[in-house]
């Protein structure tokens, strides 16, 4: 965003022009949620506080009774801010003298996305304790617009007003979680010039790829619609690999077939219908499975085990160099043997960790994006990190994250129908990295399809309903 900036203050448009119009749509959001009546403005020393003299001006001028109160002193505002400020003319006071106790609403523009230090934990104490509405400009202050994290300490907002595209800090939490509302107000930087800045961060929405989602044609027959092989556990773990394998069918796989130990054979027949089942007590049968059957996918690890036989499975799949889906037992198998498993990994592979099978596997630094587009690198193929904020990276490509996701979804074998999602989607061929975005945002839209209560069983039959709303634009 501050090269778009940049790029558009190069073609023409002034930074003032600029930050009139993004607080003019702050004060604009104002109006439209809230009666006219007390405000507190408060301004930082950038140009985020350059907004907050615009928002007070605009607020002034539709009857609100508007206080100003500025972080440092006036004279040291430079450029458009200072400009913005020469034209309040009513009285700032200092940040501490702030009087926030008979607000309806607190404006805080104090610092934006580009926060570079950690925020005042009493002046965020202060704006919390007044019992106004809260309305951030950009990015709640305390928030790094970059990663989520807070810095020090946070404002919590009711409404939060950024300008042209979400940020990360928007995106990930905990800053996601302290943004309240957030709306993206349109202040004249056009799609080209966005797009001329090279941004490497994608919102996981249909827009992303919704060209490529892979509709059958008008004369396909299920052999057509791919074969995907969902390798499972034993009796009393199977009910994860029969949700995957059901969740890859709603997905649209044309044809699935659960590999499972010979001693669970009639445990899966009993309770699949639509899925095959075959037995594969080793690793040299899965492989012999997959060529005869022509499989166009393998998901691996839901409901497994944890031990040799699953890591002899995986490393068989692997070696067939057929599109992959790992998930939950095939990841943490390899806890203290990442090195073997990394060798086999292919560029059409999908890796499916929560929190802490990532852990397992790939070194934390705390910075969710950084991490997963290095653990993609080091892994040579998609990485999914799972949570409510669900970051999907590619080795070197973009990163996509995801915002869709209810929290009902926090239940078990939910992570088992994501999984199914996925590799469903990529037996019909789509690469390794739609097939991720798409089955992520799919099952966030089927756990709001769902609703409360709802239970991992819901998941792939709400699928029609959101497929449905995909194929006629109006998801």
């Amino acid at each position: 965003m501050r090269e778009a900036d940049r790029r558009t203050v190069e073609s023409g448009t002034s930074g003032a022009d600029l930050m009139e119009r993004a607080g003019e749509a702050v004060a604009n959001a104002i109006r439209r949620r809230w009666p006219a009546g007390r405000a507190a403005v408060l301004c930082g020393p950038g140009n985020n506080g350059g907004d907050g003299f615009v928002v007070a001006r605009h607020l002034d001028a539709a009857g609100w009774r508007v206080s100003v109160a500025l972080l440092g002193e006036r004279g040291r505002l430079a450029g458009a801010a200072a400009g913005m400020a020469s034209r309040w003319r009513g009285p700032v006071s200092s940040l501490g003298a702030a009087d926030l106790e008979r607000c309806e609403v607190i404006v805080d523009a104090l610092f934006g996305a580009g926060l570079s230090r950690d925020f005042d934990a009493d002046m965020a104490s202060r704006v919390g304790a007044a019992g106004a509405a809260v309305v951030a400009v950009d990015i709640p202050s305390g928030v790094d617009g970059d990663s989520g994290r807070v810095r020090g300490s946070a404002v919590r907002a009711d409404l939060t007003v950024t300008f042209c595209r979400r940020k990360p800090g928007h995106m990930l939490y905990p800053g996601r979680g302290l943004c309240g509302e957030v709306v993206v107000a349109d202040i004249g930087i056009d799609d080209a010039t966005v797009a001329a800045a090279g941004p490497s961060l994608v919102r996981n929405a249909p827009g992303a790829w919704r060209s490529a989602w892979p509709w059958p044609e008008e004369e396909a027959h299920k052999y057509a619609r791919g074969h995907l092989v969902v390798a499972g556990g034993g009796v009393a773990m199977s009910g994860a690999a029969r949700l995957a394998a059901r969740a890859g069918l709603r997905a649209g796989a044309g044809l699935v077939t659960c590999a499972v130990p010979e001693s669970a054979l009639l445990v899966y027949a009993a309770h699949l219908t639509a899925a095959m089942v075959a037995p594969v007590p080793s690793g040299s049968a899965l492989r012999s499975l997959m060529t005869d059957r022509r499989a166009s996918a393998l998901l691996a690890g839901p409901g497994q085990g944890v031990g040799e036989t699953t890591g002899d499975l995986v490393l068989a799949g692997l070696s067939t160099q057929t599109p992959t889906v790992l998930d939950a037992d095939a990841l943490t198998t390899f806890r203290d043997a990442s090195d073997t498993l990394f060798a086999r990994l292919h560029g059409a592979c999908v890796l499916t960790p929560h929190e802490g099978e990532f852990a397992r596997l790939f070194p934390r630094t705390g910075d969710r994006l950084r991490d997963v587009a290095e653990a993609a690198r080091r892994a040579g193929c998609v990485i999914v990190l799972k949570g409510p904020d669900t970051v999907v990276a590619s080795p070197g490509g973009p990163i996509a994250i995801s915002d869709n996701a209810p929290p009902e979804l926090a239940t078990a074998g939910s992570g088992d129908v994501l999984a199914g999602f996925i590799a469903g989607l990529l037996a019909q061929g789509r690469n390794a990295f739609d097939a991720a975005c798409m089955g992520v945002w799919l099952h966030g839209e089927t756990g709001g399809q769902a609703g409360p209560g709802l239970i991992a069983e819901d998941l792939p039959d709400a699928a029609p309903h959101v497929l449905r709303r995909l194929r006629w634009g109006r998801a």
